[in-house]
């Protein structure tokens, strides 16, 4: 077993820069507002690059607008090791979401450039555009950017050719900034949980299996509106009963079925919606995740099924249109054994856990190997700006990214000449 050195990042630094990123975009109450292609968003990018270039990187930006600053390793022309993450928000959001793992990165260089430290690969941080919303940045270095512009154009009519532009990326070269496992060996995100497992469990570090996939759809019902006084019960074809008796359905496929996946039914809408009327007509969305497809097309089947029975019961006809689906992608099983190994070594609770959120990782694990680390978010919260995780929780992060990191490095330099042997780990998401 690998022995964990004694090297540390300097807490206090890091707590400093994330209060000092945080700053730009910052709102009354404490929130961060820093919209991608933003002026916010422009001046947190100049920041992060001062900073790079401070620890000792050299930093270029890829037609997608990615940030890549790069630490050279003892033999620079090797694949390298790989961290980051995203310092966009979503509107008033918190401190920690995206900006730890880029963050964390940058401090890790500091501590290797301070204590003459080199590992046999480079080490590279990754500022990831725009993950809030397109995540044209992973997309794009990941090689799954579709070729319509149309698709990326931003919420307020921007066209993604001038977004680019803004912060020195190029979309006419967009293929440009698509690389392989020749180019990266391993990345690993950290990140806050954004939810209440390790709060809730008191567990210092989680080892996440994977990014889940999901599935998003509409369900529209047509029932029949009419009087709600003069139609009597046994003639009604009622939508929103059979709408009600989907929720639920779509709810057990989350409770009730073997296995981690969630289910939810977030958007409901009924038509006419008034008082004195048999509802005619429901929309609803629904949105199923998990970390095997396998199982979400069980699932699905399932619920298909159940659709049948409710329209046949209820006199009504059920459509289900989908609109989004996106593969799952496991972590690398030689990252999450040293995650893991780290964590012992170094003294802290750990708890094997999926992502349920989507992150950059989830781009990247499509070429090549993939961790991800996350620590407690207090409460659960995030996405608001009372998202919070200790100092001392983003430090223990961040010495456990550190040390991962040595690991893999002596790992990965005796397979240099084997990365065939390590597929993507998206080939197992089925």
């Amino acid at each position: 077993m690998m022995i964990a050195s004694k090297l540390s990042v300097n807490s206090d630094r890091l707590k400093e820069s994330i209060e000092k990123l945080a700053e730009i975009g910052q709102v009354a109450d404490g929130g961060v507002t820093r919209i991608a292609f933003s002026q916010e968003d422009i001046a947190a990018r100049n920041l992060v690059q001062n900073w790079m270039r401070e620890a000792g990187m050299n930093v270029r930006i890829d037609a997608a607008g990615n940030i890549i600053g790069c630490y050279e390793g003892k033999q620079p022309k090797i694949a390298a090791l790989a961290t980051g993450s995203h310092i966009d928000t979503v509107p008033n959001g918190g401190h920690y979401d995206g900006n730890l793992g880029v963050l964390a990165g940058i401090e890790i260089v500091r501590t290797f450039n301070e204590n003459n430290i080199r590992l046999e690969h480079p080490f590279e941080v990754i500022v990831f555009t725009d993950e809030e919303s397109t995540m044209i940045g992973s997309k794009a270095m990941a090689g799954t950017v579709k070729n319509d512009a149309e698709l990326y154009r931003l919420s307020d009519g921007t066209s993604i050719a001038e977004s680019l532009a803004k912060i020195g990326g190029n979309w006419a070269q967009i293929g440009s900034a698509k690389r392989d496992r020749s180019q990266i060996a391993a990345y690993i995100e950290l990140h806050v949980e954004q939810g209440g497992i390790l709060d809730n469990l008191n567990k210092q570090i989680g080892v996440v299996e994977g990014v889940v996939g999901a599935y998003r759809a509409i369900i529209t019902v047509i029932g029949k509106a009419n009087h709600a006084g003069t139609t009597p019960m046994e003639m009604r074809q009622d939508a929103l009963v059979a709408g009600s008796q989907i929720v639920l359905a779509v709810n057990d496929l989350g409770k009730k079925m073997p296995g981690k996946q969630v289910a939810t039914v977030g958007k409901f809408n009924v038509f006419p919606n008034a008082t004195n009327i048999v509802p005619g007509q429901v929309e609803m969305s629904i949105d199923v995740r998990d970390l095997s497809a396998e199982n979400v097309k069980k699932l699905l089947a399932k619920l298909e099924h159940q659709l049948t029975e409710i329209a046949a019961n209820t006199q009504t006809k059920i459509t289900l249109k989908p609109y989004l689906w996106v593969d799952p992608t496991l972590a690398a099983n030689e990252i999450v054994k040293a995650i893991a190994n780290t964590c012992d070594q170094l003294g802290l609770s750990h708890y094997s856990l999926p992502s349920r959120a989507g992150h950059d990782a989830q781009e990247i694990g499509r070429f090549t190997d993939m961790g991800m680390i996350f620590v407690p978010s207090i409460e659960g919260i995030s996405h608001s700006p009372k998202e919070h995780t200790t100092p001392e929780q983003c430090t223990q992060g961040t010495n456990v990214l550190l040390q991962t990191f040595l690991q893999l490095d002596r790992i990965y330099s005796t397979q240099i000449l084997h990365h065939s042997q390590h597929p993507p780990a998206n080939q197992f998401a089925g």
